[in-house]
């Protein structure tokens, strides 16, 4: 599936594993500055191993998305890989969850999304 528009305020994307995972998540980094006010779930399924420029990729679309009030959420991440995470000390810096249908509902749900904002007025 690669990069979909899941919602209007939402991307769902399925990295691909290494050497494509940091391309990939510099294209989305790319169509969030387009597209500005969303939220993105990143299914790690086919990712065995993340590199160093990998997580840099990641802390840079974390903060774009910080920045806008929006949320980046990782599922489906193997034990190998939340240790790679957790060794670099950035456990508390990614929110994981274990389903992409759990990560993408969070992400619907945020406060600020039109999808929350629209729910709340009715």
């Amino acid at each position: 599936m690669g990069i979909q528009d899941w919602s209007e305020n939402v991307i769902s994307v399925d990295l691909r594993a290494e050497p494509e995972t940091r391309e990939q998540i510099d294209k989305v980094i790319h169509q969030v500055r387009d597209r500005g006010n969303c939220g993105v779930v990143m299914d790690f399924s086919n990712v065995t191993i993340l590199t160093s420029t990998s997580l840099a990729a990641l802390l840079r679309l974390r903060k774009l998305l910080g920045d806008c009030g929006q949320r980046l959420l990782l599922c489906s991440v193997s034990s190998a890989t939340k240790g790679v995470i957790s060794v670099t000390g950035l456990d508390g810096v990614f929110e994981i969850v274990d389903d992409r249908f759990d990560a993408l509902a969070k992400v619907e749900a945020m406060p600020n999304s039109p999808v929350a904002s629209a729910a709340k007025t009715l």
